[in-house]
């Protein structure tokens, strides 16, 4: 896929959300972004529920999370939205699920999850939700894995993950749902795995060359991505502070094997804690956090073919610890830390061509 030239790329803003809030999690359905949850100033998990619809700009508030919660997986399924696990008003992770009904305007609760769990990778296929992964009680990693099935309101397991932990990437590509990234307590996970949902079963393949916190990670023409974050002082080096880095490491497929790219093709800023995606073929970094007193508002957008970062227009609220959200050509950043919590609401667009 040809990547979009640089000047291509712009902002939508829209009204600020109702409800300023980080840890939110938002779902993209039929022109329509809804926003559940996330934490307020206090916190404490929120049971705000609002939706945006995008034809018109307006910001509708929706019936409450029947639970508040903050850091759940949202899944848009049909004309329902799910909110699976996170953390409750008390910081304990939750089992419990609930579906907004879109044309009914009402929350419903369904079948819970075998176990309270927070940080759910989460993926949708055919109509069937695969949640993969989380943190319990206990905070312990869970290498849980399990599939629902809204006809049946039902969650089977699956076999387990080769390495458990929360918070990590999931890409669906082809018949594979590929792991990367998440944390284990306060530890970066390096594992990368894959599941495969014909055969059921796990294939791993090499872990992400060096260890970093708050990375991001993100996927384009099917080269997987680990990008900046917070690399942790070396053993052997007592002195040394954490430090932000511009790190590019990239898998490919076809070669099986991640290469550490030369120093021109690291990011052009050094940020964690940052949104990574994929639109008009390049893999964008937005925002997070770097060696600046306040959260940056810098866009950057790496071309496969080009083999280069390039800067891109800057995001009109900078931010850090945001939710993001795809959809058609679009790429929402949503809440998340400026001064603090944030009600922005921006969207990275390909301009229309005349």
């Amino acid at each position: 896929m040809a990547a979009a030239g640089a000047g291509a790329f712009a902002w939508l803003s829209f009204p600020p959300m109702p409800t300023r809030r980080v840890y939110c999690s938002a779902a993209h359905r039929d022109g329509q972004l809804f926003v559940l949850g996330g934490c307020g100033g206090s916190g404490r998990a929120l049971g705000a529920a609002e939706v945006l619809d995008l034809p018109t700009q307006r910001w509708t508030a929706l019936p409450p999370l029947p639970t508040p919660r903050a850091g759940a997986a949202a899944l848009a399924v049909g004309k329902q939205i799910l909110a699976v696990g996170g953390v409750d008003a008390s910081q304990s992770p939750l089992a419990s699920v609930e579906v907004y009904h879109v044309d009914e305007g009402k929350w419903e609760k369904k079948a819970a999850l075998a176990q309270p769990s927070m940080g759910i990778a989460a993926v949708q296929r055919d109509g069937a939700v695969y949640a993969l992964g989380g943190m319990g009680a206990d905070t312990s990693p869970q290498a849980l894995v399990r599939v629902y099935e809204l006809a049946k309101d039902h969650w089977q397991p699956l076999p387990s993950m080769p390495t458990p932990c929360y918070g990590a990437s999931a890409f669906l590509q082809g018949n594979k749902i590929f792991l990367l990234g998440g944390r284990q307590g306060k530890l970066p996970v390096t594992a990368f795995e894959a599941f495969d949902l014909e055969t059921r079963s796990w294939t791993r393949y090499p872990s992400v060359p060096s260890r970093r916190a708050f990375a991001a990670c993100a996927a384009a023409d099917g080269v997987f991505f680990s990008l900046g974050g917070l690399q942790q002082p070396g053993p052997h080096n007592f002195y040394s502070r954490p430090h932000f880095v511009n790190t590019v490491e990239m898998f490919d497929p076809v070669q099986g094997a991640w290469s550490k790219p030369s120093r021109a093709m690291r990011m052009r800023e050094k940020r964690a804690d940052f949104v990574a995606g994929c639109l008009g073929g390049r893999v964008v970094a937005v925002g997070g956090l770097g060696n600046q007193s306040c959260p940056l508002d810098s866009v950057e957008g790496f071309s496969l073919s080009r083999k280069r970062w390039e800067p891109l227009p800057p995001m009109p609220t900078g931010r850090c610890s945001c939710s993001s959200c795809s959809a058609p050509g679009l790429l929402f950043v949503i809440g998340g830390v400026a001064q603090g919590p944030s009600g922005a609401v921006e969207a990275l667009c390909l301009r229309e061509v005349p």
